[in-house]
Formats: structure tokens, C-alpha cells, sequence
């Protein structure tokens, strides 16, 4: 018989004690190799996200070869440019003068010469259908029901040397083409064409068009530009009759006569020429038939300014290294256009290499080298 005390405990309650010793050693053992595993699967998928994030890269750059106007087929650089636009339309014109805007004004048509008949109508910015109002200058030119700003009449004392300026913001540096308006009213006696090239800048003349040259601007009449002075702006009488009485049309080409415009990628001069921020149109004198000498009112309120539409043919400029222009908004949320740049470059025109991409200099690009910007990742 067996003393109470003697020897080792046997049965149920000794086999029970080891299992649990057993089942919590071998549960360490389970979470340790768990631990093991999961931190080896979580480093092998950091590192497996990292070769595709590296892959994508990659393949972004191809793709961007084979979609983007900047890169050819093979995806190496090439001159790219936005596509050609009216960068006037639908911008708001900020003009010194418009007609019913203090109160209701009675213009007549201009049927030609002192003692016809005139057809008189009302101006009243107040009412949408007698209202023509400076978004009319750059809204969609519909022959059919055509829209149109006027200014007020010489009645109101709108007369040389009394202004009326017509100032465009393009919200962005574009490559400007030409300007063309279309005139109501018969073309004036005496306008030009100015533009700057940024918000803080001088106004620079492009073009002046008058029937007194020299009298009203100090240029003699002439379409002739020499090679050594060839960003100069000319004088021409050639658009300052004033018939048509209605519907008269000018156009300023800004590199039409300009020696070096057949070598337009390797002239700073003409590129720097056709650059423009901000386009004005500066009304100086109105084409008369000399009858309003008489002081007879109907034939003063026949004379004002009155433009259906102002248009600015041109190009975003990005220097060669973007094919589209996009909204941005600024610190103060006003809205801009900028360049989407590529070719590693940066800026509103794309006038900068992106940092750490400087291994050559910055560079406009031509139809014979990109330019792109190289770093030590190209």
C-alpha cells in the first residue's frame, strides 16, 4: 500500500500538469515563428511595393513617350507647343469708356455726309437689349445676331485728344500671332496697338495706324522695317479711311515684313517681340466726314467707337517644353494659366530646370534639340 507523501505523483493529475507545461511551451514557440513570419512577409512586401512603385515609374516615363506631343515615338524629347488659340475670347476687356452707363444716351447710324437723314437708337446699360457692354468685344461672333461694345458719342465729348483704351489681361505670357478687330462703327482716324510683357511692365507700341502719321504719333508713314531695328512698331494710313461705314476689319500680323521671322528659333530679339501679357487698344481719333464743325447734335451722336469683336491669335508660351496650358489658382485665389511643363522644366513658361536637373543649362527648345533639362536621375 502506498504512504501518503512517498514518491512522485501519478495519474490524471500529473498528466494534466504536463500537457499545460507542453501546450504553453509550444505556444511560444508558435507565436515567435508567427512574429518571425509576419515581419518577413511584411519587409518582403515594403520591398515588393518598392520595385513596382520603381516599375511604374518607369513605365509612366514610356507611356508619357508614346501620348505626349514632347516626346516621339522612341520616347526621347522634342519641341512641343499648345495648340493654336483665340486667347482673347471670353476674357473681360477693361475699357476707360462705355456708352449708357450713367444713363440712358441716344447714338445715330452713320449713313454718310452733312445732311442725311439719321437713324437714332439708345444705349442703356440697364437694359440687356440696348446694352453693349465690353463683354460683347470678346463673346462669341455670331453673323447672325451680332453683339458688339460702343463707346459714347462725340456729343459726350469723345474726340481726340480725349482716349479711350481697351486693356486685355491674357492671365498668362503667350506668343502672340496677331490681334484683329472688327469694327460696328467706321475704323478710326487714329488708333494703336500696344502690349506689355508682364503685370509691372512699360507699355510697348506694336503697331500704329493713322491717317496723320506724323502729325498724331511722330512716325512717317512706312511698312518697311530694317533687319538692325526690325522690333520697331510702324505707322501705316492704310486701314484709316472711314469707309466701309460698318464692318471694316484690321489685322496686325506681328511678324509679317520681319527680316529674321524665317529664323524665328535663333532670334531672342523677335522672340521677346511677340511676347505678351496684357494687349491694348488705344481709340485716339474718330474718322469724321468734317461735318460735325456744324455742332448739329444728330450728327455728333453719330460718331463713337464700336468694336463686334477683339481677337488675340496665339500660343500659350512654354518655351517648347509643354503642350497645354491649365487654371491654376494663386495664393489669393486668383485663377492663372499655366504651363504643364515637361522635358524636366518648371515655371509658368517653363523657363527653369526642375532642382537637381541643372547638369546643363536651361534652354529654349527648337525643332533641332529639346533642350531638356538633365540630372543626375535622367
Amino acid at each position: 500500500m502506498a504512504r501518503r507523501g512517498s514518491g512522485a505523483q501519478t495519474g490524471p493529475r500529473a498528466g494534466s500538469w504536463t500537457s499545460a507545461v507542453n501546450m504553453w511551451v509550444f505556444g511560444l514557440l508558435g507565436m515567435w515563428c508567427l512574429g518571425v513570419g509576419v515581419r518577413g512577409q511584411y519587409q518582403y512586401g515594403y520591398v515588393a511595393r518598392q520595385q513596382q512603385q520603381r516599375l511604374d515609374a518607369s513605365q509612366d516615363q514610356v507611356d508619357l513617350g508614346r501620348t505626349s506631343r514632347c516626346y516621339d515615338d522612341q520616347a526621347r524629347p522634342q519641341k512641343c507647343v499648345p495648340e493654336f488659340v483665340n486667347a482673347a475670347f471670353n476674357l473681360r476687356a477693361d475699357v476707360t469708356n462705355t456708352c449708357g452707363e450713367s444713363r440712358p444716351q441716344k447714338y445715330c447710324l452713320q449713313t454718310g455726309g452733312y445732311g442725311s437723314r439719321k437713324s437714332c437708337e439708345v444705349c442703356n446699360a440697364a437694359i440687356p437689349d440696348l446694352a453693349h457692354p465690353p463683354e460683347f468685344l470678346t463673346d462669341f461672333n455670331n453673323n447672325d445676331n451680332q453683339t458688339w461694345w460702343q463707346s459714347e458719342t462725340m456729343f459726350e465729348g469723345i474726340q481726340y485728344p480725349n482716349q479711350v483704351n481697351i486693356t486685355l489681361n491674357l492671365m498668362k505670357a503667350f506668343d502672340i500671332t496677331y490681334v484683329r478687330l472688327f469694327f460696328r462703327s467706321p475704323r478710326p482716324e487714329s488708333f494703336a496697338i500696344l502690349k506689355r510683357t508682364s503685370e509691372d511692365s512699360e507699355w510697348v507700341p506694336y503697331q500704329y495706324y493713322s491717317g496723320s502719321c506724323r502729325d498724331t504719333y511722330g512716325f512717317p508713314d512706312s511698312t518697311y522695317v530694317r533687319r538692325e531695328d526690325e522690333t520697331r512698331a510702324l505707322c501705316t494710313s492704310e486701314f484709316s479711311d472711314i469707309s466701309p461705314l460698318t464692318g471694316g476689319n484690321v489685322a496686325f500680323s506681328t511678324l509679317e515684313g520681319r527680316p529674321s521671322a524665317f529664323n524665328f528659333e535663333n532670334s531672342t530679339e523677335l522672340q521677346e517681340w511677340v511676347t505678351a501679357t496684357d494687349i491694348r487698344i488705344m481709340l485716339d481719333r474718330l474718322n469724321t466726314f468734317r461735318d460735325e464743325v456744324f455742332g448739329d447734335p444728330e450728327v455728333l451722336k453719330s460718331y463713337f467707337y464700336a468694336i463686334t469683336d477683339f481677337a488675340v491669335g496665339g500660343r500659350c508660351k512654354c518655351n517648347g517644353h509643354a503642350s497645354e496650358c491649365v487654371e491654376s489658382t494663386g495664393l489669393y485665389g486668383d485663377r492663372r494659366l499655366v504651363c504643364r511643363c515637361e522635358h524636366n522644366t518648371m515655371g509658368p513658361d517653363c523657363g527653369q530646370c526642375l532642382p537637381f536637373y541643372n547638369d546643363a543649362p536651361w534652354g529654349r527648345a527648337t525643332s533641332s534639340n529639346a533642350h531638356e533639362c538633365l540630372g543626375r536621375w535622367s
